[in-house]
């Protein structure tokens, strides 16, 4: 579903990519792991169009959306790609059924559609009794959760998360782990993870090691 082709990367006179490529397949789990500084989360944010690569390309089902201006990319980017960061990133002045409906109104979606889509997410994922909560009311699992919501509400195809459990105690994380996997035993969605957690990398379908800019 994704091909990554001969991606550099610089940031000043810093190296940080040097001609990754990658195959990922439609439905594939899979974790990149490696040191700090090894490109690991740049490659991810490439990857996800956050970011955009020296050179290089990135087709997403055969179209290239390396060429793609910035505004029909981020038509793109908010219709295919869901994303979860290591710190939630939830809007402090919204609701959590706000924050999860955002992406969603942001689509065009019907404000009645959207947030009826949120509310049945988070219920989902056992966050159904704290729609109207903010997320400074929530504990640090259930603003990831809430997290998780809100890159599915546009039924993304690929999931991208950066050091999901990066902020979690091991409860929360072994909970996290499982929500992925049963969510894409249950959605058949693409993953794409970066971590430093051997627990969730030994467990995914594929697991790609950097260092220094390269796949090792």
């Amino acid at each position: 579903m994704i091909e990554v082709k001969d991606i550099y990367k610089s940031f000043d006179k810093l190296q940080v990519l040097k001609g990754v490529s990658l195959s990922i397949s439609d439905g594939e789990m899979l974790t990149i792991v490696g040191p700090s500084g090894a490109g690991k989360t740049t490659l991810l944010q490439i990857i996800g169009s956050l970011e955009r690569a020296d050179s290089g390309s990135v087709k997403f089902d055969g179209e290239d959306i390396t060429k793609m201006k910035d505004a029909k990319l981020a038509r793109f980017r908010n219709r295919n790609m869901g994303f979860v960061f290591q710190f939630h990133r939830l809007l402090p002045e919204f609701t959590l059924e706000e924050n999860v409906a955002l992406p969603a109104l942001i689509a065009g979606s019907r404000r009645a559609d959207a947030f009826n889509r949120a509310g049945r997410l988070l219920d989902e994922l056992g966050l159904g009794a704290r729609l109207d909560h903010r997320p400074s009311q929530l504990s640090g699992g259930e603003r990831q959760r809430a997290a998780v919501a809100r890159a599915l509400v546009n039924d993304p195809k690929v999931i991208l998360a950066d050091e999901p459990t990066g902020s979690l105690d091991s409860h929360n994380r072994a909970e996290l782990y499982k929500l992925f996997f049963d969510l894409r035993a249950a959605t058949g969605k693409t993953f794409i993870i970066v971590t430093h957690d051997d627990t969730l990398a030994l467990n995914s379908d594929r697991v790609i090691r950097m260092q220094d800019g390269i796949i090792i």
